[in-house]
Protein backbone atom coordinates (compact mmCIF):
# COMPACT_ATOMS: atom_id res chain seq x y z
CA UNK A 1 0.00 0.00 0.00
CA UNK A 2 2.53 2.63 1.07
CA UNK A 3 5.39 3.89 -1.06
CA UNK A 4 8.59 5.77 -0.43
CA UNK A 5 8.46 9.40 0.60
CA UNK A 6 8.03 11.78 -2.31
CA UNK A 7 8.31 15.50 -2.78
CA UNK A 8 5.30 17.62 -3.52
CA UNK A 9 3.69 16.46 -6.74
CA UNK A 10 1.48 19.42 -7.59
CA UNK A 11 3.24 21.31 -10.41
CA UNK A 12 3.33 25.11 -10.56
CA UNK A 13 0.31 26.53 -12.29
CA UNK A 14 0.78 27.45 -15.92
CA UNK A 15 -1.28 30.19 -17.43
CA UNK A 16 -3.70 28.40 -19.78
CA UNK A 17 -4.16 29.30 -23.41
CA UNK A 18 -7.43 29.75 -25.25
CA UNK A 19 -9.00 26.51 -26.56
CA UNK A 20 -12.06 25.45 -28.49
CA UNK A 21 -15.10 25.61 -26.24
CA UNK A 22 -13.41 27.98 -23.75
CA UNK A 23 -12.34 31.60 -23.57
CA UNK A 24 -10.01 33.27 -21.12
CA UNK A 25 -11.49 36.18 -19.27
CA UNK A 26 -9.07 38.70 -20.80
CA UNK A 27 -8.94 37.37 -24.38
CA UNK A 28 -11.04 38.07 -27.45
CA UNK A 29 -14.10 35.90 -28.16
CA UNK A 30 -13.62 32.63 -30.01
CA UNK A 31 -16.01 30.03 -31.38
CA UNK A 32 -18.28 28.30 -28.86
CA UNK A 33 -17.26 30.76 -26.12
CA UNK A 34 -18.61 33.78 -24.27
CA UNK A 35 -16.25 36.69 -23.71
CA UNK A 36 -15.95 38.30 -20.28
CA UNK A 37 -16.96 41.98 -20.45
CA UNK A 38 -14.44 44.76 -19.98
CA UNK A 39 -14.95 47.28 -17.20
CA UNK A 40 -16.42 50.69 -17.99
CA UNK A 41 -13.10 52.28 -17.12
CA UNK A 42 -11.44 50.50 -20.00
CA UNK A 43 -8.78 48.98 -17.71
CA UNK A 44 -7.77 45.63 -19.24
CA UNK A 45 -4.68 44.98 -17.15
CA UNK A 46 -6.47 43.00 -14.41
CA UNK A 47 -8.88 40.05 -14.59
CA UNK A 48 -12.38 41.30 -15.38
CA UNK A 49 -15.58 40.31 -13.64
CA UNK A 50 -16.98 37.28 -15.40
CA UNK A 51 -20.24 37.56 -17.37
CA UNK A 52 -23.55 36.66 -15.86
CA UNK A 53 -25.99 34.18 -17.31
CA UNK A 54 -29.76 34.48 -17.78
CA UNK A 55 -31.90 32.00 -15.86
CA UNK A 56 -35.41 32.21 -14.39
CA UNK A 57 -36.81 35.14 -12.40
CA UNK A 58 -37.85 33.09 -9.36
CA UNK A 59 -35.50 32.60 -6.42
CA UNK A 60 -36.15 28.86 -6.09
CA UNK A 61 -35.38 26.23 -8.71
CA UNK A 62 -38.10 23.63 -9.16
CA UNK A 63 -36.93 20.03 -9.08
CA UNK A 64 -37.43 18.17 -12.38
CA UNK A 65 -38.34 14.52 -12.41
CA UNK A 66 -35.41 12.31 -13.37
CA UNK A 67 -35.77 8.77 -14.66
CA UNK A 68 -33.92 6.12 -12.67
CA UNK A 69 -32.39 6.14 -9.22
CA UNK A 70 -28.95 7.52 -10.02
CA UNK A 71 -29.37 11.23 -9.33
CA UNK A 72 -25.80 12.10 -10.31
CA UNK A 73 -26.08 10.30 -13.66
CA UNK A 74 -29.46 11.90 -14.29
CA UNK A 75 -28.02 15.37 -13.73
CA UNK A 76 -25.20 14.68 -16.20
CA UNK A 77 -27.79 13.56 -18.75
CA UNK A 78 -29.86 16.74 -18.29
CA UNK A 79 -29.53 19.04 -21.34
CA UNK A 80 -28.77 22.74 -21.01
CA UNK A 81 -31.79 25.04 -21.10
CA UNK A 82 -32.29 28.60 -22.39
CA UNK A 83 -31.09 30.97 -19.68
CA UNK A 84 -33.32 33.88 -18.72
CA UNK A 85 -31.92 35.37 -15.50
CA UNK A 86 -28.47 36.63 -14.68
CA UNK A 87 -26.25 34.39 -12.53
CA UNK A 88 -23.29 36.32 -11.14
CA UNK A 89 -19.71 35.10 -10.84
CA UNK A 90 -17.35 36.59 -8.28
CA UNK A 91 -14.17 38.23 -9.54
CA UNK A 92 -11.54 35.49 -10.01
CA UNK A 93 -7.99 35.45 -8.71
CA UNK A 94 -6.79 33.16 -11.55
CA UNK A 95 -7.17 33.21 -15.31
CA UNK A 96 -10.69 31.93 -15.83
CA UNK A 97 -12.33 30.53 -18.96
CA UNK A 98 -15.97 30.04 -19.83
CA UNK A 99 -16.36 26.43 -20.90
CA UNK A 100 -19.37 24.78 -22.50
CA UNK A 101 -21.08 22.37 -20.12
CA UNK A 102 -21.41 19.71 -22.83
CA UNK A 103 -17.61 19.57 -23.13
CA UNK A 104 -17.03 18.86 -19.42
CA UNK A 105 -16.83 15.28 -18.15
CA UNK A 106 -16.63 13.90 -14.58
CA UNK A 107 -13.33 12.71 -13.16
CA UNK A 108 -13.31 8.88 -12.92
CA UNK A 109 -10.93 9.26 -9.96
CA UNK A 110 -13.48 11.35 -8.03
CA UNK A 111 -13.42 10.01 -4.45
CA UNK A 112 -16.98 11.14 -3.76
CA UNK A 113 -19.53 8.75 -5.25
CA UNK A 114 -22.68 9.90 -3.44
CA UNK A 115 -24.08 13.42 -3.68
CA UNK A 116 -26.92 14.59 -1.46
CA UNK A 117 -29.77 15.67 -3.74
CA UNK A 118 -31.21 18.26 -1.36
CA UNK A 119 -27.76 19.79 -0.78
CA UNK A 120 -27.25 20.10 -4.55
CA UNK A 121 -30.55 21.95 -4.94
CA UNK A 122 -29.56 24.31 -2.13
CA UNK A 123 -26.21 24.93 -3.83
CA UNK A 124 -27.99 25.55 -7.15
CA UNK A 125 -30.20 28.20 -5.56
CA UNK A 126 -27.15 29.75 -3.87
CA UNK A 127 -25.35 29.99 -7.23
CA UNK A 128 -28.44 31.51 -8.77
CA UNK A 129 -28.65 34.17 -6.04
CA UNK A 130 -24.99 34.91 -5.26
CA UNK A 131 -23.10 33.51 -8.26
CA UNK A 132 -20.12 31.18 -8.36
CA UNK A 133 -17.89 31.93 -5.37
CA UNK A 134 -15.20 29.78 -7.00
CA UNK A 135 -14.69 28.56 -10.56
CA UNK A 136 -14.27 24.89 -11.35
CA UNK A 137 -10.80 23.44 -11.88
CA UNK A 138 -10.47 21.25 -14.99
CA UNK A 139 -7.85 19.58 -17.16
CA UNK A 140 -7.92 19.65 -20.96
CA UNK A 141 -7.73 16.66 -23.32
CA UNK A 142 -7.42 16.80 -27.10
CA UNK A 143 -9.31 14.01 -28.89
CA UNK A 144 -8.85 13.11 -32.52
CA UNK A 145 -12.12 12.86 -34.45
CA UNK A 146 -12.94 12.30 -38.11
CA UNK A 147 -13.07 16.04 -38.80
CA UNK A 148 -9.94 16.95 -36.86
CA UNK A 149 -9.31 17.50 -33.15
CA UNK A 150 -11.96 18.02 -30.48
CA UNK A 151 -11.37 19.40 -27.00
CA UNK A 152 -12.78 17.83 -23.85
CA UNK A 153 -12.40 18.90 -20.24
CA UNK A 154 -12.28 16.73 -17.13
CA UNK A 155 -13.22 17.98 -13.67
CA UNK A 156 -10.41 18.08 -11.13
CA UNK A 157 -12.24 20.05 -8.46
CA UNK A 158 -15.77 21.39 -8.16
CA UNK A 159 -18.08 18.60 -9.32
CA UNK A 160 -20.80 19.71 -6.88
CA UNK A 161 -20.72 23.19 -8.41
CA UNK A 162 -20.85 21.65 -11.87
CA UNK A 163 -23.86 19.46 -11.00
CA UNK A 164 -25.61 22.48 -9.49
CA UNK A 165 -24.94 24.43 -12.69
CA UNK A 166 -26.47 21.56 -14.67
CA UNK A 167 -29.57 21.76 -12.48
CA UNK A 168 -29.81 25.46 -13.33
CA UNK A 169 -29.55 24.63 -17.02
CA UNK A 170 -26.43 26.74 -17.58
CA UNK A 171 -24.74 26.31 -20.96
CA UNK A 172 -21.31 27.52 -19.83
CA UNK A 173 -19.51 27.58 -16.48
CA UNK A 174 -16.41 29.45 -15.25
CA UNK A 175 -13.32 27.26 -14.86
CA UNK A 176 -9.57 27.39 -14.37
CA UNK A 177 -7.68 25.08 -16.73
CA UNK A 178 -4.79 23.21 -15.12
CA UNK A 179 -2.10 21.52 -17.16
CA UNK A 180 -2.27 18.16 -15.39
CA UNK A 181 -0.88 15.38 -17.53
CA UNK A 182 -0.41 12.55 -15.04
CA UNK A 183 -3.26 10.50 -13.60
CA UNK A 184 -1.48 10.58 -10.26
CA UNK A 185 -1.58 14.37 -10.15
CA UNK A 186 -5.25 14.45 -11.19
CA UNK A 187 -6.20 12.05 -8.40
CA UNK A 188 -4.06 13.87 -5.86
CA UNK A 189 -5.69 17.21 -6.66
CA UNK A 190 -9.16 15.65 -6.58
CA UNK A 191 -8.58 13.91 -3.25
CA UNK A 192 -7.08 16.93 -1.53
CA UNK A 193 -9.83 19.27 -2.79
CA UNK A 194 -12.59 16.89 -1.75
CA UNK A 195 -11.24 15.96 1.67
CA UNK A 196 -10.63 19.58 2.56
CA UNK A 197 -13.83 21.08 1.15
CA UNK A 198 -16.54 18.55 0.46
CA UNK A 199 -16.67 16.63 3.76
CA UNK A 200 -16.31 13.12 2.40
CA UNK A 201 -17.77 10.47 4.64
CA UNK A 202 -15.10 8.51 6.58
CA UNK A 203 -15.11 5.51 4.24
CA UNK A 204 -14.90 7.58 1.05
CA UNK A 205 -11.97 9.44 2.57
CA UNK A 206 -10.28 6.20 3.67
CA UNK A 207 -10.67 4.64 0.21
CA UNK A 208 -9.30 7.74 -1.48
CA UNK A 209 -6.26 7.84 0.80
CA UNK A 210 -5.73 4.08 0.39
CA UNK A 211 -5.73 4.56 -3.37
CA UNK A 212 -3.04 7.20 -3.08
CA UNK A 213 -0.99 4.71 -1.08
CA UNK A 214 -1.59 1.64 -3.23
CA UNK A 215 -1.57 3.01 -6.77
CA UNK A 216 0.64 6.05 -6.44
CA UNK A 217 3.11 4.93 -3.76
CA UNK A 218 2.54 7.91 -1.48
CA UNK A 219 3.49 7.55 2.18
CA UNK A 220 1.12 8.40 5.00
CA UNK A 221 3.51 11.17 6.01
CA UNK A 222 3.32 12.76 2.55
CA UNK A 223 -0.47 12.43 2.42
CA UNK A 224 -0.71 14.00 5.87
CA UNK A 225 1.40 16.94 4.72
CA UNK A 226 -0.85 17.47 1.68
CA UNK A 227 -3.99 17.43 3.83
CA UNK A 228 -2.60 19.44 6.71
CA UNK A 229 -3.26 16.56 9.11
CA UNK A 230 -1.10 14.39 11.37
CA UNK A 231 0.25 11.09 10.10
CA UNK A 232 -1.63 9.33 12.90
CA UNK A 233 -4.98 10.71 11.72
CA UNK A 234 -4.26 9.49 8.18
CA UNK A 235 -3.30 6.03 9.51
CA UNK A 236 -6.47 5.88 11.62
CA UNK A 237 -8.55 6.81 8.59
CA UNK A 238 -7.15 3.99 6.44
CA UNK A 239 -7.61 1.46 9.24
CA UNK A 240 -11.38 1.91 8.96
CA UNK A 241 -11.19 -0.25 5.82
CA UNK A 242 -10.33 -3.19 8.10
CA UNK A 243 -13.86 -3.05 9.53
CA UNK A 244 -16.52 -5.51 8.30
CA UNK A 245 -18.49 -4.28 5.30
CA UNK A 246 -21.72 -3.79 7.27
CA UNK A 247 -19.93 -1.35 9.58
CA UNK A 248 -18.31 0.43 6.63
CA UNK A 249 -21.73 0.83 5.01
CA UNK A 250 -23.12 2.28 8.24
CA UNK A 251 -20.25 4.78 8.33
CA UNK A 252 -21.05 5.79 4.74
CA UNK A 253 -24.69 6.36 5.66
CA UNK A 254 -23.82 8.38 8.75
CA UNK A 255 -25.31 5.85 11.18
CA UNK A 256 -22.18 6.05 13.33
CA UNK A 257 -19.18 8.33 13.57
CA UNK A 258 -15.55 7.81 12.64
CA UNK A 259 -14.73 7.69 16.37
CA UNK A 260 -17.24 4.86 16.82
CA UNK A 261 -15.52 3.02 13.99
CA UNK A 262 -12.06 3.43 15.51
CA UNK A 263 -13.20 2.00 18.84
CA UNK A 264 -14.87 -0.93 17.09
CA UNK A 265 -11.51 -1.71 15.46
CA UNK A 266 -10.20 -2.60 18.93
CA UNK A 267 -12.75 -5.42 19.25
CA UNK A 268 -11.31 -8.64 17.85
CA UNK A 269 -14.25 -10.99 18.38
CA UNK A 270 -16.78 -10.65 15.50
CA UNK A 271 -19.75 -11.44 17.74
CA UNK A 272 -18.74 -8.88 20.35
CA UNK A 273 -18.08 -6.33 17.62
CA UNK A 274 -21.54 -6.92 16.13
CA UNK A 275 -23.18 -6.54 19.56
CA UNK A 276 -21.50 -3.20 20.14
CA UNK A 277 -22.42 -2.07 16.63
CA UNK A 278 -26.09 -2.95 17.25
CA UNK A 279 -26.01 -1.00 20.51
CA UNK A 280 -24.68 2.06 18.67
CA UNK A 281 -27.31 1.92 15.91
CA UNK A 282 -30.31 0.83 17.99
CA UNK A 283 -29.63 2.55 21.29
CA UNK A 284 -27.46 5.47 20.25
CA UNK A 285 -24.60 4.89 22.68
CA UNK A 286 -22.09 7.73 22.60
CA UNK A 287 -18.42 7.46 21.77
CA UNK A 288 -17.63 8.00 25.46
CA UNK A 289 -19.86 5.11 26.49
CA UNK A 290 -18.35 2.93 23.76
CA UNK A 291 -14.82 3.86 24.80
CA UNK A 292 -15.54 2.95 28.43
CA UNK A 293 -17.02 -0.40 27.45
CA UNK A 294 -14.10 -1.21 25.18
CA UNK A 295 -11.45 -0.19 27.71
CA UNK A 296 -13.21 -2.07 30.49
CA UNK A 297 -12.91 -5.24 28.43
CA UNK A 298 -16.65 -5.71 27.93
CA UNK A 299 -17.83 -7.51 25.96
CA UNK A 300 -15.30 -10.30 25.50
CA UNK A 301 -13.04 -9.99 22.49
CA UNK A 302 -11.68 -6.52 23.08
CA UNK A 303 -8.07 -6.43 21.92
CA UNK A 304 -5.20 -5.75 24.30
CA UNK A 305 -4.47 -2.58 22.32
CA UNK A 306 -7.47 -0.89 23.94
CA UNK A 307 -5.85 -1.28 27.37
CA UNK A 308 -2.22 -0.77 26.34
CA UNK A 309 -0.28 1.00 29.11
CA UNK A 310 0.45 4.66 28.36
CA UNK A 311 4.21 4.14 28.27
CA UNK A 312 3.89 1.41 25.62
CA UNK A 313 1.50 3.53 23.60
CA UNK A 314 4.07 6.34 23.68
CA UNK A 315 6.69 3.87 22.43
CA UNK A 316 4.35 2.87 19.60
CA UNK A 317 3.86 6.47 18.58
CA UNK A 318 7.59 7.21 18.76
CA UNK A 319 8.50 4.17 16.64
CA UNK A 320 5.74 4.99 14.14
CA UNK A 321 7.02 8.54 13.85
CA UNK A 322 10.66 7.48 13.44
CA UNK A 323 9.95 4.75 10.88
CA UNK A 324 7.14 6.55 9.07
CA UNK A 325 4.82 3.53 9.17
CA UNK A 326 2.34 1.95 11.63
CA UNK A 327 3.96 0.08 14.54
CA UNK A 328 2.03 -2.11 16.97
CA UNK A 329 3.29 -3.34 20.34
CA UNK A 330 1.63 -6.34 22.00
CA UNK A 331 2.59 -7.42 25.51
CA UNK A 332 1.73 -10.67 27.29
CA UNK A 333 3.23 -10.75 30.73
CA UNK A 334 6.97 -10.20 30.51
CA UNK A 335 7.10 -11.04 26.79
CA UNK A 336 5.54 -9.56 23.71
CA UNK A 337 6.11 -8.60 20.10
CA UNK A 338 6.47 -5.53 17.91
CA UNK A 339 4.77 -5.50 14.51
CA UNK A 340 6.04 -3.08 11.85
CA UNK A 341 3.73 -2.69 8.87
CA UNK A 342 4.99 -1.91 5.36
CA UNK A 343 3.14 -1.74 2.05
CA UNK A 344 5.81 -1.92 -0.63
CA UNK A 345 9.35 -3.17 -1.27
CA UNK A 346 10.55 0.43 -1.34
CA UNK A 347 9.12 1.13 2.09
CA UNK A 348 10.65 -2.07 3.50
CA UNK A 349 14.05 -0.96 2.22
CA UNK A 350 13.51 2.46 3.79
CA UNK A 351 12.61 0.89 7.15
CA UNK A 352 15.68 -1.35 7.08
CA UNK A 353 17.93 1.61 6.37
CA UNK A 354 16.44 3.50 9.31
CA UNK A 355 17.12 0.65 11.73
CA UNK A 356 20.68 0.25 10.46
CA UNK A 357 20.42 -2.50 7.86
CA UNK A 358 21.50 -1.60 4.34
CA UNK A 359 20.15 -4.75 2.71
CA UNK A 360 16.84 -6.53 3.12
Amino acid sequence: MLGKGLESLIPPQKKPQGDDGAVQNIQQPEDNAIQAPQSDSGDTGAPQTLPVFPVDDSTVVDKPQFAGDDFRAAVYAKPAEPQRERVKVKEPIDSVFHIEVIKIKPNPNQPRKHFDEQALWELANSIREFGFLQPLVVSKTDKEISTGVDVEYQIIAGERRFLAAKLLGLEVVPAIIRNVDLEREKLELAVVENIQREDLNPIEKARAVARLQEEFRMTQREIAAKLGKSRESVANSVRLLDLPMYIQEALEKGQLTESHGRFLLAVQDPGAQKQLFDDIVLHGITTRELRNRVRAGRPRGVSREAGLPPELRMMEEKLSSELGTPVKIEKDGASGKITITFYSDEELESIMRKIGKEEV
